[in-house]
């Protein structure tokens, strides 16, 4: 089984609360009749509109993500979600991705997941290997974020290559899910209790994002999460043991 991302870039004037809706239901629905093992939606809608955070190097910009489970990543049903999803918008673009989950969401309840998500779209400087990029992201910074963020879902996918043609270069995506409050509030995201703490994870934060060159060349968009199937559905995240990458 192979998991596929697929961007979704639109003008934020054709991201329409309509459109929105649209994906995460009757676009869903068609992608989950080609018989795909699990379908996730991330779309960028009203709820989310007053978010914080926002990087975009893409024109137009990232508008949903879809990550789609299939058999075959270059099989028919991965051909045919591309297609149904660049019939949509402005630009799809897919990629191949292996997929890391430090921390999971319980995806037992097929509705929107509680909070909002933020997806992260690095690119690996040219200063570092793709070796020691990753010992830096994954081995390194994966215990700093945790740690330093208020993030109850994190998921990380390294690109493996694109899989539609002319898509930008992304080395890799990152899902993360954060408390509803932290959508306005930097205290909340960074899980602060004071001001002093606020800080010193600020600067951890920053410190460690730029070691892995993420503090340049990134996209970032807020997003609802709407789970339609996943092929590794966990009811009971309690039981998984915390992977803080260390």
């Amino acid at each position: 089984m192979e998991k596929l991302v697929f961007v979704l870039r639109h003008t934020d004037s054709d991201a329409t609360e309509s459109w929105c809706t649209a994906l995460r239901t009757t676009v869903a629905d068609h992608l989950v009749e080609l018989g795909v093992a699990g379908v996730t939606v991330y779309v960028r809608d009203a709820v989310v509109h007053d978010a914080l955070m926002r990087y975009a190097t893409m024109d137009p910009p990232i508008a949903a993500v879809v990550t789609v489970w299939v058999e075959q990543s270059y099989g028919a049903a991965a051909t045919a979600a591309a297609d149904i999803l660049g019939a949509v918008c402005a630009a799809a673009h897919g990629y191949l991705v292996t997929e890391s989950v430090p921390l999971r969401l319980d995806d037992s309840i097929p509705a929107r997941t509680e909070g909002f998500g933020n997806l992260a779209f690095l690119r690996r400087p040219a200063e570092l290997t793709p070796e020691e990029w990753l010992s830096r992201w994954q081995g390194q910074h994966t215990a700093v974020a945790v740690e330093t963020q208020s993030t109850f879902g994190y998921t990380q996918n390294v690109v493996v290559r694109a899989i539609t043609p002319d898509a930008p270069a992304i080395d890799a995506i990152v899902e993360e899910q954060f408390p509803a409050a932290a959508l306005t509030d930097p205290m909340v995201w960074y899980g602060a209790r004071d001001a002093a703490e606020f800080q010193e994870r600020v600067e951890r934060m920053m410190a460690s994002v730029a070691r892995i060159g993420a503090d340049r060349n990134l996209d970032t968009v807020s997003v609802s999460r709407y789970p339609v199937g996943n092929p590794f559905m966990v009811t009971n995240p309690a039981a998984v043991p915390k992977n803080t990458g260390a």
